[in-house]
């Protein structure tokens, strides 16, 4: 993922490069948050820890993500085909009150939630 993010112009900070292998769920959630940077990962437990709406809706109430729900062969290429909504998306969230993007990649599905 880093190389097609690389490719398409964007900063990229690999996890392993600025934190300890395995490091929790909510430290790397806090970091990303804390930096203004869009986390990227394959892991479904950030969709726990920064939903959308429901409880627990403030705990990472301005953490960006975009989650990869495909197999890791296919990731690169489903996040390549979808640069360009995520860009779009990251626009549109940075005129709302509710800054959040988070983008929502799986195998033959790509959506946004807003």
């Amino acid at each position: 993922m880093g190389r097609v993010l690389t490719d398409a112009g964007h900063e990229v900070i690999l996890l392993r490069q600025q934190l300890a292998p395995n490091s929790p769920d909510p430290l790397v959630a806090a970091i990303s948050e804390m930096n203004g940077a869009v986390l990227v990962s394959h892991d479904g437990d950030f969709k726990n820890l920064a939903p959308r709406a429901g409880v627990g809706r403030r705990r990472f109430a301005k953490l960006s993500r975009v989650a990869l729900n495909c197999s890791e062969p296919k990731a690169a290429e489903r996040m390549r085909v979808a640069m360009s909504l995520i860009e779009h998306e990251w626009q549109v969230s940075q005129g709302r009150l509710d800054k959040r993007m988070i983008v929502e990649i799986q195998t033959t599905v790509i959506r946004t939630i807003r």
